[in-house]
C-alpha cells in the first residue's frame, strides 16, 4: 500500500473512531500534499509525500518554539501533538553511525577532499538519504570530514 493511500485509511479511521485532533492533522496533510500534486501537475510517490510530511513537521517545530516563547504552552501542545501524528507516517530516521558510515562510503566514491567538494559530496548523499536522515547532520558530519 503507497503511504497516501495508507493516510487516507488512517483519515477514514480517525472520522470512525471520531478522533478530532487525528483527523484534523491528517487532513492537512492530505491538503498538503494535493496541493503539491496540483502544483507540479503529478501524482506523488511515495519520496515526494515524505518530503512534504518533513516539510509539514519542521513547520510544527518552528510553531513550537515561537509558541512556547510567547508563554503559549496550549498552542505547543497542539502542536506538538500534530507533530507526532505526522512524525508517524515518516521513515525511520538512521541512527549517528549509519550516518557518518554513509558519509565515509560517499567520500571514498567520489574521492573528495577538501571543502570545496561539499557541493558534489551532497549531491551524491541527498538522493540516498533523504527521509532516512537528517540532512542538516549529515551536513555537518560531511563538512567534518572534508575538514579532517
Amino acid at each position: 500500500m503507497s503511504l497516501k493511500a495508507r493516510i487516507t485509511e488512517d483519515m477514514k479511521a480517525a472520522m470512525k473512531a471520531k478522533e478530532a485532533g487525528k483527523l484534523a492533522a491528517i487532513r492537512l496533510l492530505l491538503a498538503a500534499v494535493k496541493q503539491k500534486e496540483v502544483d507540479e501537475q503529478t501524482e506523488l510517490d511515495d519520496t515526494a509525500v515524505g518530503a512534504v510530511i518533513e516539510k509539514l513537521v519542521k513547520q510544527r517545530k518552528d510553531s513550537v518554539s515561537q509558541y512556547e516563547a510567547a508563554g503559549r504552552q496550549d498552542l505547543a501542545d497542539v502542536e506538538k501533538a500534530e507533530i507526532a501524528i505526522l512524525a508517524a507516517y515518516l521513515p525511520e530516521k538512521m541512527g549517528a553511525d549509519e550516518m557518518a558510515a554513509a558519509v565515509a562510503a560517499a567520500v571514498a566514491e567520489t574521492g573528495a577532499k577538501s571543502p570545496a567538494d561539499m557541493g558534489k559530496l551532497m549531491a551524491v548523499l541527498k538522493p540516498r538519504l533523504a527521509g532516512k536522515a537528517d540532512m542538516a547532520e549529515i551536513s555537518k558530519l560531511v563538512k567534518a570530514a572534508l575538514a579532517g
